[in-house]
C-alpha cells in the first residue's frame, strides 16, 4: 500500500491506496474553509498551523495500515510554501520511522490522476485543469509525460470566482457560492465582454473580466440580492464562454478523441454541462473526476504515487523539498 499526504493549500488530507488494485482503502480530509472564511481567502500562516494539528490526528487513524506500506507519497509542489512543508515534514518522519522510500508528487499531476481513482490510467488525452491557482490545457501522454498547450496569462478561472465572491461579500470559498447565486440570476442582465475574444492567441485571461465586475458593482452602489444573483450569472456565463471559445480553437486544430476536466473548479456543473456539449460537437469522449475528488485531496496524490512506485520513481530524502512554484 501507499500512504499519501496532501497539504498544498488549506485542506489537510491523508489516504491509503492498494498498489495492485488501485483501490482506495482510506481517505480523510479536514477542511479549513470556516477558519479562512472570515478573511475572504486563505491565510498561509494560519493554514500551516492548522495542518500541523490536523495531519497527526488523521495519521493516527492509519496506523493499522503501517505494516503493509511500501512507500510514502506526498505533495511537494506547487502550492503554498508554508503549508507544503507541513506535509513534507510528516512524510519524512514516517519515512525514517518505518524505513520506507519517499515519492514526491507534483500537485498538478495529482489532479490529472484524480481521473483514475480505483482504475487504470487511460492516456493519451487532452485535459483542462481549472483550479484556484491554475487554468491550463494539457497534452497528457502518460506518467509525467505532460506538456502545456495553453494557460492563463494572469488570474485563474477558479481564482476569478473567489475574487468575484469577495467583491460581492459572499464569503469563501467563492466558487460554489457564485455558482449557486448564478442559478437564481439573469445571465443576460450585464453585458460583460469575453476576454481575448478578438485575439487569435490560445491563452486565457481573467483579470479584465474581474475588473469589469468590480466596475459594475461600483456603478450599482447598494446591491440587492437580485443584483448579486444577476452579477454572478452574467460573470459565470462569460467566464465559461471564454474557456469554450479558446477550447474550440484547440479542438479545430487538433484531433482530440479523449478530453477531461480536472481541478477544484471542475466541480462547477454549469462548466461540466458546456464542456460536455463541446465534446459532443467534436465527437470526443469526456472524462470527469468524481465530484468528491475534484478539490485538493490525498487520494489523487496516492493514485499518482502508485504509478511512481511501480516505476521505481522514488525521491531521495535530501531532494524532497517543498517548492511553491513548479512546472507541470
Amino acid at each position: 500500500m501507499i500512504l499519501s499526504i496532501e497539504s498544498s493549500c488549506d485542506d489537510s488530507s491523508i489516504a491509503v491506496t492498494e498498489i495492485a488494485t488501485k483501490k482506495l482503502l482510506f481517505h480523510k480530509k479536514i477542511s479549513q474553509e470556516l477558519d479562512h472564511a472570515k478573511y475572504g481567502g486563505v491565510v498561509p500562516e494560519l493554514a500551516a498551523r492548522l495542518h500541523a494539528t490536523a495531519l497527526p490526528k488523521i495519521l493516527e487513524q492509519t496506523e493499522s495500515f503501517f505494516p503493509q506500506l511500501k512507500a510514502i507519497a506526498v505533495t511537494n509542489a506547487p502550492g503554498l510554501a508554508v503549508t507544503l512543508v507541513e506535509g513534507v515534514t510528516v512524510a519524512k518522519a514516517l519515512s525514517v520511522a518505518l524505513d520506507l522510500p519517499l515519492i514526491g508528487v507534483n500537485h498538478l499531476h495529482g489532479h490529472i490522476y484524480s481521473l483514475f481513482l480505483e482504475k487504470e490510467s487511460a492516456f493519451p488525452m487532452t485535459i483542462l485543469l481549472v483550479s484556484g491557482g491554475h487554468t491550463q490545457v494539457i497534452d497528457a501522454r502518460g506518467y509525467k509525460d505532460f506538456s502545456l498547450i495553453a494557460q492563463t496569462m494572469d488570474d485563474s478561472f477558479g481564482e476569478s470566482f473567489d475574487k468575484v465572491a469577495k467583491m460581492l461579500g459572499l464569503g469563501y470559498p467563492g466558487g460554489p457560492i457564485v455558482e449557486a447565486y448564478a442559478k437564481k440570476g439573469d445571465a443576460n442582465r450585464f453585458a460583460f465582454t469575453v476576454p481575448l475574444a478578438n485575439s487569435g492567441k490560445i491563452a486565457f485571461s481573467y483579470s479584465g473580466l474581474k475588473n469589469q465586475v468590480r466596475l459594475q458593482i461600483e456603478a450599482l452602489g447598494t446591491l440587492s440580492d437580485q443584483d448579486r444573483y444577476d452579477i454572478c450569472a452574467s460573470f459565470q456565463l462569460v467566464a465559461v464562454a471564454h474557456l469554450l471559445q479558446k477550447l474550440k480553437k484547440i479542438f479545430k486544430t487538433a484531433s482530440i478523441r479523449d478530453f477531461a476536466i480536472v481541478g477544484g473548479a471542475s466541480a462547477n456543473l454549469y462548466l461540466r454541462e458546456k464542456i460536455e456539449a463541446l465534446c459532443e460537437e467534436f465527437g470526443a469522449r469526456l472524462y470527469l473526476a468524481p465530484l468528491a475528488y475534484c478539490s485538493d485531496n490525498a487520494a489523487m496524490i496516492g493514485r499518482c504515487g502508485v504509478e511512481g512506485y511501480l516505476r521505481g520513481d522514488f525521491t531521495p530524502m535530501e531532494e524532497l523539498v517543498s517548492s511553491p512554484k513548479s512546472a507541470l
